[in-house]
């Protein structure tokens, strides 16, 4: 059999298995004797969750690392709130408005394992995260401590403020393949010294799902007297955790992520004694000291989409979140386990299931990442996204809870035998 033929066989499958004609609840109910890693292996239950996706079937999708497709009960749900708002125009804006987004903040809080009084929700991750590093009050000399492998969108405004006080930045790189979290420590705690004001890290490198060791990161810098602001963009209905266990001072994600709500979501997490002391991204009327609403002033929004929050997390806990974080971490164990040998193939993710979930970063020797993505797409259909700076030269493979394992082996097996030149 070719590769086209594979690929064709592999489609036509996905397609044609059977699904489970049954309800959620009913499916769990006949599957609650088991495990959350039992059910993750479970391919007729995921195929009952998959029923709830409207997926495009010009290529297998393996990008929800940028954008998670939402189920269609959430997007229902967030059409019949614009709807709503729409009906009801400025009376709904000038009335219960706030108080709603309020109410979607403290649902959002109890999922990630803190308290409402220090969570807004923004818009994404730069926003969240971009509103601490300008509204710090930076003096001459300070300086920040941040990695090569953090998103851009950061790394710029510290660059911004760099240009503006005359900050310094002080730039590490984390290794892809870490020998322990005390190893990470040190990279960051040898970059600290008498003028270190603030340090970013990632919760899940986003270029390769790494997972990183935040508590004792935080820890680390605290006894330093450094603030830490982490960057959680992946992590918020990807794998389980409390912010408030991280003993971070600022914790910024995207929703339109991995919770799945629709586009334009985030929230910030900022600890009590930070609150009064950054600056807002557009100014705020008078609020009592340690309100955090203070730094959520946004000028008009498409607030349905704050409101599709509720949903969002109504199917998450539907879902179950150890069940879905199971599956995630299997789905990228089941394809990186089978090329990870091979003298040819570099995966740039930990192999230790602690220290990745569902991403993984997989790359050819010899071949730039542009041109591996783009042999993917063009001749397999295959979505993915290239990645090459810092120590990361690959395609980020990022499935979902609607990916079949069908779909992965095409993954493995164009991995295993595309050559490494050029595609032309």
């Amino acid at each position: 059999m070719n590769k086209r033929e594979f690929l064709k066989n592999v489609s036509l499958a996905a397609v044609g298995l059977p699904f489970i004609r049954t309800s959620f609840s009913t499916s769990l109910n006949t599957l609650k004797h088991l495990s959350p890693n039992q059910i993750a292996t479970e391919e007729n239950f995921w195929l009952q969750v998959r029923k709830d996706y409207s997926l495009k079937p010009d290529y297998i999708n393996l990008e929800s690392g940028y954008y998670n497709i939402i189920p269609n009960p959430t997007l229902n749900h967030m059409i019949d709130h614009a709807r709503m708002v729409n009906y009801e125009g400025s009376y709904y804006m000038r009335t219960v408005q706030w108080d709603q987004k309020n109410a979607m903040a403290a649902k959002l809080a109890k999922v990630v394992g803190t308290s409402a009084k220090n969570l807004i929700i923004t818009r994404n991750t730069t926003e969240s995260l971009d509103m601490v590093i300008k509204g710090m009050n930076w003096k001459k000399g300070d300086e920040a401590v941040y990695a090569k492998q953090d998103y851009g969108a950061m790394k710029m405004m510290f660059e911004q403020v760099s240009r503006r006080y005359g900050t310094k930045n002080i730039i590490v790189s984390v290794p892809n393949h870490p020998t322990s979290d005390e190893e990470i420590v040190r990279i960051y705690q040898n970059a600290i010294t008498s003028k270190t004001k603030l340090l970013m890290v990632c919760h899940m490198v986003n270029i390769t799902g790494q997972i990183l060791p935040i508590k004792k990161i935080c820890q680390m810098a605290h006894k330093k007297g450094v603030q830490v602001m982490v960057d959680g963009a992946h992590c918020v209905g990807h794998f389980q955790f409390k912010i408030d266990d991280l003993e971070c001072d600022y914790y910024g994600s995207s929703l339109h992520k991995w919770l799945a709500v629709p586009l334009g979501t985030g929230m910030l997490f900022v600890r009590d004694k930070h609150i009064d002391n950054l600056w807002p991204v557009y100014a705020e009327h008078h609020r009592e000291p340690g309100d955090i609403a203070r730094l959520n002033h946004t000028g008009t929004h498409p607030v349905y989409h704050d409101l599709s929050i509720e949903n969002a997390i109504e199917y998450y806990t539907m879902l179950g979140a150890e069940r879905k974080e199971a599956r995630l971490r299997y789905l990228q164990e089941y394809w990186s386990s089978k090329v990870r040998t091979h003298p040819n193939i570099v995966v740039n993710t930990p192999k230790e299931s602690f220290r990745a979930c569902g991403i993984a970063n997989v790359g050819l020797k010899n071949l730039k990442p542009h041109e591996l993505a783009k042999q993917l797409m063009d001749r397999y259909q295959i979505f993915t996204v290239a990645i090459d700076y810092a120590n990361v030269q690959g395609c980020r493979i990022s499935p979902n809870v609607f990916t079949t394992t069908q779909e992965l082996d095409a993954v493995s097996y164009t991995h295993l035998t595309l050559p490494t030149t050029p595609y032309v």
